[in-house]
């Protein structure tokens, strides 16, 4: 049991070391691309919604 634990986690350390990480300015990068698209789709729902809730207020009252 012990052995497998120990194999087990050489293998992790094994494949840790392949793992291929981003480099700073690329994370910086999607990052920027990540926010301008959340505030693009907020701003497009955000009026999307003010033109529904006109469009039911003129049925309702």
């Amino acid at each position: 049991m012990i052995g497998k634990i120990k194999n087990f986690f050489q293998e992790v350390k094994i494949e840790a070391k392949k793992v291929n990480y981003p480099k700073k300015e690329e994370v910086i990068a999607s990052t920027w691309v990540v926010i301008v698209t959340v505030f693009i789709i907020s701003f497009f729902l955000g009026l999307i919604d003010f033109i529904l809730s006109k469009i039911i207020s003129s049925f309702i009252g």
